[in-house]
């Protein structure tokens, strides 16, 4: 079946850097729409960053210039480099892919925090 692995969570302090990985199985990341979306406690899930088969890339505001999504078609695997971290970011982060079907990844969680 097909399987998004996220990995790459982890506490920082403000001001500092994480790279999110996702791992995709049985799927074709460069076929696919591929997501970084994040949810934080009491909050709605929300799209952060989005990558088209055609390289179309998509940052929401609260993230632009800050994080980058990208991809490595011969590892099938879609990347979400996150830098100047802020408090705010903290939140479970889920990779999505968009085939015709929808997939999520299981979430790793990112805490930003001194």
């Amino acid at each position: 079946q097909v399987q998004l692995v996220e990995s790459g969570g982890g506490l920082v302090q403000p001001g500092g850097s994480l790279r999110l990985s996702c791992a995709a199985s049985r799927i074709a990341v460069r076929l696919s729409v591929m997501n970084w979306y994040r949810q934080a406690p009491g909050n709605q899930r929300e799209l952060v960053a989005q990558i088209t088969p055609g390289s179309t890339t998509y940052h929401a505001d609260s993230v632009k210039g800050r994080f980058t999504i990208s991809r490595d078609n011969a590892k099938n695997m879609v990347y979400l480099q996150m830098n100047s971290l802020k408090p705010e970011d903290t939140a479970v982060y889920y990779c999505n892919a968009q085939t015709g079907s929808e997939y999520w990844g299981q979430g790793t969680q990112v805490i930003v925090s001194s």
